[in-house]
Parts: structure tokens; C-alpha cells; sequence
């Protein structure tokens, strides 16, 4: 009988593998000699700029760095080296992997054109020469264009909102003839504007019958997105044709006064007073998409939303409050030596600010956002305005001189402060009246001013007319043009230019 622990039936194994092993064996080997020909001869892909963040695009002084990506590490030194923007346009370069940030010291100028370029720059890592220069990079950009805009006085421009494009030389009656604006401020792209108006049968109530309004300008920016870690307070609207008008708070019920726009454009505060209740007046808040809402539990008085458009600075009793944008809101800080606010810095890390001294003089304040309060100077005259240049260094100001004599009379003119020495420098008198309206470029280069003619009390003059702050009716106003001078030549004193243009309260365009 046959053992049963033993079979000799069995099959005897393959001396050679499977089909589906000899496949895996080639391909290893295949895959293996590969890899050694790649490490042996490195990657032969060339360097390039994969990314430009401001290629095409329209930049503003907010805009304070562009982004070169690279497909490979690169040579810092040479990078640098070979790196060029023509005009020339001073900046600053650092780096985070592959990616190279060019900062700008100073803003870019309105109304130019720019071309980045990079050749010769090499590879980090990669040998060899026909490997180590990058590909040739040639890339443009522009910045805004520069305008700006006033309220007409004469003809058919008197009362309404005029632009004035020094780029296109184009010149636009934004706001409709029945209405006659009073006060406006720009949209952050400068596509739109909102304005406080009144119908011009209304004259000379017109403070007290304003609304509030839109207009498109026309103007149309693609700005650049926003840098890593940022969100982009501002979003591009579709083109619009100029002279749209919308209306967004009427005065049926309450009267509007002063009023101020956040710097996002997001949010609108209105002083506002009940026709029936007078006592019932302070803030309003009206955001983008909502009904209008008083800021309750806060008293009126003069105020400015801050740069971050969080919350508001308004004068409060003996001192400045700071509230954030919320009913019944309990101060964020208070601080009782200063009684205005004139103006913040563009990054809101300073502010001017006014103390009413006790001997009846006047200091101006350098306050910042570390606690540091700074007399600038001290004067027995006004202070009427103050705004910081885009490098924090200069605050531009309109002054007076207290004339002493029979009657009260003070003289404005126009100084620059030096916030590191505290020096003050005489650039213009700006003979005339006190309501005189100053406005800095938004890259620093120029300012633009009024000069008001009134009408002698007790004259009598035909047809509607605009009056100053002080309720003085205007006889005429001409716009000048001042070119702010460079540190390249400090001693240069700048020289006033008259423009053909019949206006009052100009402003440039963000």
C-alpha cells in the first residue's frame, strides 16, 4: 500500500520566473539606469520667473511691493545685480524661498509707465554655464493716472463736480446741473465719489437740505492682488461710464452734516441732527447693503474714521474718543489732552492731533499708535489742516499768522514739518480766506490749492453762488499747482503755478 506522507504526483517548480516578474525586473532596472542619468547630468530645466504680481496692472500708493516667483532657487547677489526697473524706482529686496519681494522706499509717481526687466541672473545650485543663466524676463506695469477733481464756481461747471486727467488731459462734469455739491470724498480706486449736495433751488439753505450721493468718474483700475497672508479690503468694480449719479441718504426726516468714508469704501458716517428733536443728534453708520443706524450713546462732534476702517475718532467733552463701529460701543481708548483730530498716516501708526492750551495758543501733536505724543510746535494762530506725506517724514500744514492790530485777523500759509527734528519750513502764504483747501498726490509730489475771492458784506450779488465754511458768498476761486520739492534738491523753493480752472476744494484722485 502507498505512503501517504508522500506524493509522487508533485509538480516540480519553474526554474525561471513568471512573465509578470520578468516585466518588474526590466522595469526596475530601466527605472534604476534613469536615476543615474539624472543625478549624473543634474536637471536641465533653465531658470525662469514663473510669477510678476504687478504684470499688467495699475498700482496705487498702497501698492508697496511687487513678487518675483522663480521655477528654480536662485543667486541672491545675482538677482540683485541684474534686476532693473526703468524709471528708475528705488526699493529694497528680500526673499523667502524662491520667491524675491522688491519694496519701494518711496511711492511709485502717478501717470508712468514702468518696465521690469532680469537677465544674466544664474541658478542657485545648478552647474555648468549653458545652465546657470536664467531665461531673459521683460515684464510692464503703470501706475495710476494722475487726476483730480474740484466743484466748478463759473458757468456750467459752478456748483458741480469736475475731473481733471493731467495723463489723458480730460477734463469731465461729473454731477448733474440741478444739484449743487457742498463736500465729497473719494471711493479707494477712484471709480466712484460720494458727495453731499442740495438741490440748487434749495441755495443758500444748502447745508441744511444736503444729501448724500455716488457718481462714477469713469475711471476704471485693475489693481494687483494682494500679497500673501493679506485680504484685499477693496474689490474692483466693472467699468462704469462717468456721471452715473445714485442717491444713498436722503434728509427727509433727519438733516446731514459733516460726513467721512472709510478707507475700504465699505462704510459711510453721517453727523445728523432730527428736524423735529434737535436734541436727537450724533453719528449715523451706514454700511454697504444696509439700512442707516445711529451710533447710539454717542454725543456729536467733529470726528475721522481711522485708516483701518474699524473705528472712528470723534471729539468727545475734554478730549478724543475712539469708538469702535457698533452702537452703544464703549471707547476703545480716550485720550483727554487733544481736542481734533486733523489727519492719520496712510498705515495709521500716526495721527495729528490739536491741544487747546489754556493761554488761548494752539499745539500741534505728532501721536502714535505706541503711545508716543510729540509737540510739534505751538502757535498763537490757527491750525487748520495737517497731512503726512506717503514716507511718514513730512507733515504738510495750513497755518496762520495772528495778526495783532484793532481787529482780529489771521493770515494762512503753508508749512512743511520735518517729524523727526520738528523743524517747520515756510513753502507759501496763501493770502485770503482761512477756508483754503489743500491736497496732497498721493505719491508726494505735488500739492494742489484754492484761493477764494468773497463778496464784501452788504454787496448784493445776482444768480445762485457757493459759499466758504463761514457762510461768505464766493465771488471767484482759482486752483494752483505747487510741486513738492525732492530731497535731491532741498534748498529748491517751490514755485506756485496758477491753473486755467475755476474752482473750489480740489483733490486728487487715490
Amino acid at each position: 500500500m502507498p505512503s501517504l506522507s508522500r506524493s509522487n504526483s508533485a509538480v516540480p517548480r519553474s526554474k525561471f520566473p513568471q512573465a509578470l516578474d520578468r516585466t518588474a525586473i526590466a522595469l526596475m532596472l530601466l527605472l534604476g539606469v534613469l536615476i543615474g542619468v539624472l543625478l549624473w547630468g543634474g536637471d536641465r530645466t533653465s531658470a525662469q520667473v514663473r510669477q510678476f504680481s504687478w504684470q499688467d496692472k495699475q498700482v496705487g500708493a498702497d501698492d508697496t511691493a511687487f513678487i518675483l516667483s522663480f521655477n528654480r532657487p536662485m543667486d541672491h547677489d545675482s538677482v540683485q545685480k541684474n534686476l532693473k526697473v526703468q524709471p528708475d524706482l528705488p526699493g529694497k529686496i528680500s526673499w523667502a524661498g524662491r520667491r524675491m519681494a522688491y519694496t519701494l522706499t518711496v511711492p511709485a509717481p502717478y501717470g508712468a509707465q514702468f518696465q521690469v526687466k532680469l537677465e544674466n541672473a544664474k541658478d542657485r545650485f545648478a552647474g555648468g554655464a549653458s545652465r546657470t543663466v536664467i531665461k531673459p524676463f521683460s515684464a510692464k506695469f503703470q501706475t495710476r493716472d494722475r487726476a483730480f477733481t474740484y466743484i466748478g464756481t463759473q458757468g456750467d461747471e459752478e456748483g458741480r463736480l469736475v475731473l481733471y486727467n493731467l495723463t489723458t488731459d480730460q477734463k469731465l462734469i461729473l454731477s448733474p446741473s440741478e444739484l449743487v455739491v457742498m463736500d465729497y470724498k473719494f471711493y479707494p480706486l477712484g471709480d466712484r465719489i460720494l458727495f453731499a449736495a442740495a438741490p440748487r433751488s434749495n441755495q443758500p439753505q444748502g447745508l441744511l437740505e444736503q444729501q448724500l450721493y455716488t457718481v462714477t468718474t469713469g475711471i476704471h483700475v485693475t489693481p494687483p492682488q494682494p500679497l500673501d497672508g493679506e485680504q484685499s479690503a477693496v474689490t474692483a468694480q466693472p467699468a462704469q461710464p462717468p456721471g452715473q449719479v445714485e442717491r444713498i441718504l436722503d434728509n427727509t426726516t433727519y438733516q446731514n452734516l459733516k460726513f467721512d468714508l472709510s478707507a475700504d469704501g465699505k462704510i459711510i458716517v453721517v453727523q445728523r441732527v432730527n428736524r423735529q428733536d434737535p436734541g436727537d443728534f450724533g453719528p449715523w453708520i451706514v454700511r454697504e447693503g444696509e439700512d442707516p443706524q445711529p451710533l447710539k450713546g454717542q454725543p456729536g462732534g467733529d470726528f475721522l474714521l481711522t485708516p483701518d476702517s474699524d473705528a472712528l475718532a470723534i471729539a468727545q467733552g475734554q478730549g478724543l474718543a475712539l469708538l469702535p463701529l457698533y452702537p452703544d460701543a464703549k471707547p476703545l481708548d480716550f485720550l483727554p489732552k487733544f481736542g481734533m483730530v486733523l489727519s492719520f498716516s496712510r498705515d495709521g501708526s500716526q495721527a495729528a492731533m490739536v491741544k487747546f492750551n489754556p493761554d488761548r495758543t494752539r499745539s500741534l501733536f505728532l501721536v502714535s499708535n505706541q503711545g508716543i505724543q510729540k509737540e510739534l510746535l505751538k502757535t498763537t494762530g490757527s491750525i487748520l489742516s495737517a497731512q503726512f506725506d506717503p514716507t511718514r517724514q513730512t507733515l504738510y500744514c495750513v497755518l496762520t499768522d495772528l495778526i495783532m492790530g484793532e481787529t482780529y485777523q489771521e493770515t494762512p500759509f503753508l508749512g512743511a514739518i520735518d517729524l523727526k527734528t520738528s523743524k517747520l519750513t515756510r513753502l507759501l502764504s496763501l493770502p485770503g480766506e482761512r477756508d483754503v483747501q489743500v491736497s496732497l498726490s498721493p505719491d508726494g509730489l505735488a500739492i494742489l490749492f484754492d484761493q477764494a475771492a468773497t463778496v464784501a458784506p452788504g454787496m448784493q450779488v445776482a444768480g445762485t453762488h457757493l459759499r466758504t465754511a463761514e457762510g461768505k458768498t464766493i465771488a471767484d476761486s482759482r486752483l494752483w499747482f505747487l510741486p513738492v520739492p525732492t530731497s535731491a534738491e532741498p534748498d529748491v523753493k517751490p514755485q506756485a503755478e496758477s491753473l486755467p480752472l475755476a474752482g473750489l476744494r480740489p483733490r486728487w484722485l487715490p
